[in-house]
């Protein structure tokens, strides 16, 4: 699981550097053909990864319930956030992979509630979301590098 945590890292440092000098403007344009813009794919990934770590094994989500709320799957951009309000979620996006492995490493995912993805995979244990979060993470840097293509 070690390589999973890795790769985890590697793809949110990459969508922090597809961040770097885009003003909170930019990070807010729904380009023609998109539902979403470049604030909601980041925010997004934290509640996903929040949603299918924690709260699929009972557990508390370590991000404030109004980010879940506002950007969890079916959610579309309601509000465009403060500099303050997505530095934030950039923190929690840098952070969170550090405590998911130290919680892993703790054994504190217990009692997995299984879900079936929009893909159609089943994930029935911790392990099989860690890589399918992984896969997520992916999707969404992909569409973050198209959304810029348009600002």
């Amino acid at each position: 699981m070690k390589t999973q945590f890795e790769v985890l890292r590697i793809a949110r440092n990459l969508i922090l550097k597809e961040l770097e000098g885009l003003t909170l403007d930019q990070i807010h344009v729904i380009p023609p053909g998109f539902k979403n813009n470049i604030a909601w794919n980041v925010a997004h990934l934290v509640a996903t990864q929040q949603l299918l770590h924690y709260k699929a094994t009972g557990l508390d989500c370590l991000c404030p319930d109004a980010l879940i709320a506002e950007y969890r799957k079916g959610t579309v951009p309601s509000k465009t956030c403060t500099v303050e309000e997505f530095d934030e979620v950039k923190e929690l996006l840098t952070g969170l992979p550090d405590t998911l492995e130290e919680d892993f490493e703790a054994g504190i995912f217990q009692n997995y509630s299984t879900y079936q993805t929009s893909t159609g995979l089943v994930l029935d244990s911790i392990e099989t979301a860690i890589v399918f979060n992984n896969l997520h993470e992916g999707m969404h840097y992909g569409i973050i590098r198209s959304i810029k293509k348009f600002l």
